[in-house]
């Protein structure tokens, strides 16, 4: 089965708050015969996009094909939260690679989030960038940790955003009873992520890309100059980008087993109205430290957005049921709220963590599998990808230089050894390990 059909209608957004909220974008026609261009996009995400927008401010003829509409996977579902640094700790990656590529990863980290912010402005776009993430630790050790590593990076990193917070601040500031502490990134923040796509759309067009929508790819002939095809057409092109993340099927293996998909879901509740100050006191985005994390946010009309649980494999489940218990066990006090939308999305995870940039062939560049990271992440990889392609790969090599394990048994079995794995951690949560 086809991940790009599992659980959503042709060329249709689902039905999420994002999709009926979105700033209005008419759609791009498909592919219709055959044509050339210096460079084919393959996936019109926050990816996609962005290495189209990149590639035609350098003057290439670029042209994306999406399998469905702009924005239409994980970049247009996800809980639109803008991270500080890597998915993983400046600890973690010392440790595993040394301090000078640590701080390079912080650096890149650090870049990806001040593009977003300034994509945003630069472009006009018909989204708010709201600044600020705070953490939810679950027990004591979590907080003394959290606290260390705002410590660390204040001390090694020069960065002193990130505010510590204890039990009560923590309690003011979210309005629940579940944590212990935690912290707030002031420099962090959060965004609507299909309006963010859509914007990257509008600005990849002005600059001159051509996007095509409907337009699924089926294979792709390589060569010296390669060959795209989709159902009605083929665009030949000196370079290809692989923006597909967690959609990437058959498209190139050896991607696909170093880069899983996995689903996670949000539900939206109705607005909240004088409510919402007592859910959250700030405009700020929440994420906890459970292994398959709970996030959350208030809409801009009030709104909880509430995102959690995972599944491996194609099929979605019953999302209010799957997303409204975590949401329950933070907030109890919203048992008899209405929940008016619900939706899952498919991203993409690496065993590292960190996303995986490679070459499959000399003139295939690909970048994903984000971990959660990948509102900023994703579109500082569609500049990366832009930058090597002109001839300035050292971020590139760079980023493919960090090792990428495969997931362990091929196709028939990498999900269900994940499940597994994930059903462990999960009870880990629920025993508080």
């Amino acid at each position: 089965m086809n991940l790009l059909h599992a659980n959503d209608r042709q060329g249709q957004y689902p039905a999420s708050f994002y999709a009926a909220t979105a700033h209005p974008l008419a759609p791009f026609a498909p592919l219709a015969g055959a044509c050339e261009a210096d460079v084919c996009v393959i996936g019109g995400g926050f990816t996609g996009l962005s290495a189209a927008l990149h590639l035609a401010q350098r003057g290439y003829s670029v042209t994306v094909l999406e399998a469905h509409r702009v924005g239409f996977g994980a970049s247009g579902r996800n809980g639109g939260q803008v991270g500080t640094g890597q998915r993983i700790d400046q600890d973690s990656l010392e440790a595993s690679y040394g301090a000078d590529t640590a701080r390079r990863l912080w650096k890149i980290g650090e870049e990806a989030k001040g593009l977003v912010k300034s994509l945003i402005t630069d472009h006009d776009m018909p989204v708010t960038f709201y600044p600020g993430i705070a953490h939810a630790c679950r027990t004591m050790a979590e907080v003394h940790e959290a606290h260390a590593h705002a410590e660390k990076l204040a001390r090694d990193y020069d960065y002193d955003q990130i505010f510590p917070l204890d039990r009560d601040q923590l309690r003011a500031l979210i309005g629940s009873d579940t944590y212990l502490g935690g912290d707030i990134d002031r420099s962090a923040g959060h965004l609507h992520p299909l309006n963010y796509a859509i914007g990257l759309a509008m600005a990849a067009t002005k600059a001159g890309a051509t996007i095509h929508e409907n337009a699924e790819v089926t294979r792709i002939t390589q060569g010296p100059k390669a060959v795209v095809h989709t159902a009605t057409g083929q665009i030949t092109a000196s370079f290809v980008v692989l923006a597909c993340n967690g959609y990437l099927g058959k498209l190139e293996p050896s991607v696909a087993a170093r880069v899983m998909p996995i689903n996670s879901y949000v539900i939206a509740t109705e607005p909240l109205g004088a409510r919402a100050a007592e859910i959250i006191a700030e405009p700020v985005a929440v994420t906890d430290t459970k292994f398959v994390n709970n996030y959350w946010r208030l809409s801009e009309d009030g709104r909880l957005l509430f995102g959690g649980a995972e599944t491996y494999g194609y099929r979605f489940p019953d999302v209010i049921k799957a997303v409204t218990k975590p949401m329950l066990k933070v907030y109890p006090q919203l048992a008899k709220t209405r929940i008016d939308y619900a939706w899952g999305g498919t991203l993409a995870i690496t065993r590292s963590r960190l996303p995986n940039f490679s070459r499959p062939q000399p003139n295939v560049f690909s970048a994903s599998g984000y971990s959660g990271y990948g509102v900023a992440m994703a579109s500082l990889a569609g500049k990366i990808m832009a930058e090597a392609i002109a001839g300035q790969a050292e971020r590139f090599d760079l980023m493919a230089s960090l090792p990428q394990p495969r997931f362990p048994g091929g196709d028939l079995l990498r999900w269900p050894l994940l499940a597994s794995a994930m059903t462990w951690f999960a009870l880990r949560d629920r025993i508080g390990l």
